[in-house]
């Protein structure tokens, strides 16, 4: 016999719009040796960005993947940065090291999309840069080339002198590209 229900049951979801995109950057099992044996964690190291300019990143150790991805997630949350773009591009190019790793960015073109390897490729998409260029030299360790990448990214600051700068260098490869492309009349 089936007993009536009194007004319980599953209420519908309400799913909040995230304010951020995650993507896990690396998920390592770590193993810490103690008296009594081996205690093994996860870490994870995630990257957020909203596609719009901001992008963050976090480190963190939990018991599970779960527990590891969450705090990781919380941790990118205090350390977003906003990455100023001129014509949907990098302002000017910059080179940072952190410890081992070396990276190199650059503008690059319109409708060349994002040229780079790694952590490098996955902060600037999360990040939203439509156009850009970039090199990893020295360590291949992602959360290092992470960090050399946040350090980067931190040094673009947009004054009036390097928006001119910017504008200028791109109408002048604007005014080229015609130039390049008639033939040259037979002497």
């Amino acid at each position: 016999m089936a007993f009536p229900q009194r007004g319980g049951g599953r209420r519908p979801r309400v799913e909040e719009q995230k304010e951020f995109d995650q993507r896990i950057l690396e998920l390592a099992r770590v193993t810490r040796v103690t008296k009594g044996g081996k205690r093994m964690r996860f870490r994870a190291c995630i990257i957020i960005g909203d596609g719009k300019g901001r992008v963050g990143y976090g480190v963190a150790k939990g018991a599970d993947v779960q527990q590891a991805v969450s705090k990781a997630v919380t941790q990118a949350k205090k350390d977003v940065i906003t990455i100023p773009l001129v014509n949907e591009t990098l302002p000017f190019a910059v080179e940072t090291k952190f410890t081992g790793a070396q990276v190199l960015l650059k503008p690059a073109p319109k409708g060349s999309g994002v040229k780079a390897g790694g952590a490098v490729r996955l902060v600037l998409e999360m990040a939203g840069v439509p156009n850009a260029s970039a090199k990893i030299k020295g360590s291949s360790n992602k959360i290092n080339n992470t960090k050399a990448t946040m350090i980067a990214l931190k040094k673009l600051k947009v004054t009036s002198k390097t928006d001119s700068a910017a504008k200028a260098m791109s109408t002048d490869r604007q005014a080229e590209k015609p130039a390049e492309d008639k033939p040259e009349a037979a002497k």
